[in-house]
């Protein structure tokens, strides 16, 4: 059932992208921050409070309607997992920004490419040069790649494989969505409130992040991904995105990283990989790289569902 829920919400995904996510997204966020509001005082303890009630919710939710829907018919609560997969992943949640951006480099509209990427990123990208934003939309690819496919996969065929239904999809945004909004360290008004929702994120995150890294090293340049993630990651300001992207670099045989200008002030980022300089070639190559780990991926859960049902 999971490898079926997974190929019917990636076809229903490209058929009839889901274009009212935005609001989707404006509800979460008045959800999650409406428990912010009422248990914020300041110590990490409201902080794991707050979180734990945000999550049960939705969880005790989706999990009391996939067992009733069970009940009535197996079918039933297969598309109620498709319907949850379709409403949490997804390679359109960002392609649109990739394609555009991608799209106008190969016609040299560099302005048009850099407004794009600063759109996406919520950040200026003017000052960026051709190579640089080719370079920067790869690395912000890989990781909206992993935190809105293949992490969600992960647990959600985790959870499915447990007999808990379509529950892991929901655990992994929800928990990547608190770490967001709750989980910067720098938000003064946070105080310690979003240490649980941080130090929860990673744990969530440790082993899908490692699994799609080493996925992107069998699709790609293997011994290159090794190399890099071995010698570079670490050197990523968070060394857990620095698995990912040193991976994708080396997979990709691609140079990431480096200082680049933004606001008129260098940001220093260390460089990744051992490849050339990134263009709008490496970026072609980039959505070829995710779509043959995510065939991989589909692959590997085949085969344990033959396996399972031989044994």
């Amino acid at each position: 059932m999971s490898l079926l829920s997974l190929i019917a919400a990636l076809f229903l995904e490209q058929l009839h992208p889901l274009s009212s996510r935005k609001y989707l997204f404006n509800w979460l966020a008045s959800y999650v921050d409406f428990f912010q509001r009422n248990f914020n005082a300041g110590e990490q303890k409201h902080g794991r409070i707050a979180w734990i009630l945000a999550m049960a919710a939705p969880l005790v939710l989706v999990s009391t309607l996939n067992c009733l829907l069970l009940d009535v018919h197996p079918l039933f609560a297969w598309a109620f997992s498709v319907l949850v997969l379709y409403l949490t992943m997804g390679f359109r949640q960002f392609s649109h920004y990739y394609t555009d951006i991608h799209k106008a480099l190969r016609e040299n509209q560099l302005d048009k490419a850099r407004g794009l990427l600063g759109e996406w990123l919520g950040k200026s990208c003017l000052e960026l040069s051709h190579e640089e934003v080719a370079r920067v939309t790869i690395e912000q690819a890989l990781l909206c790649s992993h935190r809105n496919v293949f992490g969600v996969v992960f647990w959600f065929v985790v959870f499915m494989m447990l007999g808990l239904g379509p529950i892991g999809a929901i655990l992994y945004r929800l928990a990547s969505f608190m770490h967001m909004r709750w989980g910067t360290p720098d938000e003064a008004e946070l105080g310690n409130f979003g240490t649980f929702a941080r130090q929860t994120y990673h744990l969530v995150e440790w082993l899908p992040l490692r699994l799609t890294a080493s996925t992107l090293a069998i699709v790609g340049n293997f011994e290159d991904t090794v190399y890099c993630w071995r010698n570079q990651a670490s050197s990523w300001p968070d060394p857990e995105t620095g698995i990912l992207l040193a991976s994708g670099a080396g997979a990709l045989g691609v140079k990431l990283g480096q200082t680049i200008m933004q606001d008129s002030e260098p940001v220093f980022r260390p460089e990744l990989g051992t490849g050339d300089e990134a263009d709008a070639d490496y970026m072609q190559s980039a959505i070829g790289l995710v779509w043959r780990a995510m065939v991989f991926q589909l692959l590997m859960l085949l085969l344990l569902t033959v396996a399972n049902l031989l044994g």
